[in-house]
């Protein structure tokens, strides 16, 4: 006997998540964990210490050289992050 009011799982977990708004920090977690795949293993063992509030990724860095290269393809980051995530979690980064 076929179902007609059959939906696929994805579409059916999806709105559980929205309806008890776990979508959101389950993508920052998925933006913190996609970092060190995004900017390169060698990039990610010099920072430290991420975390999301108000939708502004904010990074502690170890390399004053490296702040000042990612300062300057900060936009280019932003867009990278979340293309990979698949929705617009941060609007912008912050090195300290």
């Amino acid at each position: 006997m076929k179902r007609k009011n059959a939906e696929p799982i994805g579409k059916i977990l999806q709105r559980f998540l929205r309806q008890e708004s776990l979508e959101s920090p389950l993508n920052e977690q998925r933006l913190i964990s996609a970092w060190p795949e995004v900017l390169g293993p060698a990039m990610a063992a010099y920072t430290s210490e991420l975390y999301i509030k108000n939708q502004i990724l904010y990074v502690h860095l170890t390399s004053a050289a490296l702040r000042q290269e990612l300062m300057m393809g900060r936009d280019l980051l932003v867009r990278s992050l979340n293309k990979k995530v698949g929705a617009t979690v941060i609007t912008n980064i912050i090195f300290r």
